[in-house]
């Protein structure tokens, strides 16, 4: 357990913790304050002592150690299984590669499991560090979940101030690389509502529950959460939709302007079509071509194309062709 082990803290109820190495926790009973461990689920060690939690449900169990998981919260006996998600900010990575936490908290004790560094949980740690951190299990969870959210909303911000400058650089008339950006807004959007939408359902799940150690004051700030994250929610739609008119925008001008090219090449190739006809009836290779004795010929009938050519264009201005 030891090397799964990345957390451990003994909470005083007071807003501070101690921490604790995995020869303490083995020793911690439940009357010594409330236990909270965190661990990588993916390390040798965590299965075998997550395992061995006898008054840990067996269902609970399993679920700290999925892979895959789905934004839940579940009541289970006194406790509470939860698994959420949080925008990845780890370094090199894309923010809607988002990372999962998943949670299993009662009166006496919390357990939290991840495979990637997810920094709401660094900031908890911090805040219990100067004695200013969650005081209960309650607390606890309002903490992680407003945490998760907050890091949400700057991300989504940002998506957010990516759209308007692309829908301004449309607007000016740039359009160089914008089809593939547009692209990755869209589906940086798609892939943030994949997992906020049911987060936001299990945060009205969690606010839903009977827990016996969950107040009323807890309820009313995950119920605040709750209704931050549908906020979220409203503006990841806004962006996304706005992305889509701004994409359909550009693929309008686009078109816009292929067919004015195409409309340049229809009366280039139309003015010159009764010239070609022309210069290829007396460019064949036979008698009686009319001033093949003429010095002057040649230039009257330069004269003929350029009147022929300026008729065109009146007769295409007349008719609003050109």
């Amino acid at each position: 357990m030891e090397k799964a082990l990345i957390y451990s803290y003994l909470l005083d109820g007071k807003g501070g913790g101690k921490s604790m190495t995995a020869e303490e926790i083995t020793q911690w009973q439940p009357s010594d304050g409330l236990l909270w461990v965190h661990l990588d689920y993916s390390v040798e060690g965590a299965p075998e002592w997550i395992f061995a939690q006898k008054d840990l449900p067996n269902v609970c169990a399993q679920a700290l150690l999925h892979e895959e998981t789905r934004p839940r919260a579940t009541l289970v006996g006194s406790g509470i299984l939860m698994s959420l998600r949080g925008v990845n900010l780890n370094p090199s990575a894309d923010p809607e590669d988002m990372v999962s936490i998943r949670v299993y908290a009662d009166k006496n004790r919390i357990i939290s499991t991840r495979h990637r560094r997810l920094l709401t949980v660094a900031d908890i740690v911090t805040s219990l560090d100067e004695n200013r951190g969650p005081k209960d299990s309650g607390e606890f969870i309002q903490e992680l979940v407003r945490g998760l959210t907050l890091r949400m909303e700057t991300t989504i911000d940002m998506l957010e101030e990516r759209t308007d400058d692309l829908e301004d650089t449309v607007i000016a008339g740039g359009k160089n690389g914008l089809r593939s950006e547009l692209s990755a807004v869209r589906r940086a959007a798609i892939m943030l509502r994949r997992y906020l939408a049911p987060q936001r359902e299990a945060l009205s799940r969690l606010c839903a529950e009977q827990a016996p150690w969950l107040t009323e004051t807890h309820r009313i700030g995950l119920r605040e959460t709750s209704d931050h994250l549908l906020r979220l929610l409203e503006n990841l739609d806004s962006a996304r939709d706005r992305a889509a008119v701004v994409q359909e925008e550009l693929v309008n001008h686009m078109s816009e302007q292929m067919n004015q090219r195409m409309y340049v090449l229809s009366l280039v190739a139309a003015i010159f079509l009764p010239l070609g006809f022309l210069t290829g009836l007396l460019g064949i290779n036979v008698g009686g071509i009319p001033g093949a004795e003429n010095n002057q010929a040649f230039f009257w009938f330069i004269a003929i194309l350029c009147s022929l050519t300026a008729l065109q264009v009146v007769v295409f201005k007349r008719f609003k062709w050109m």
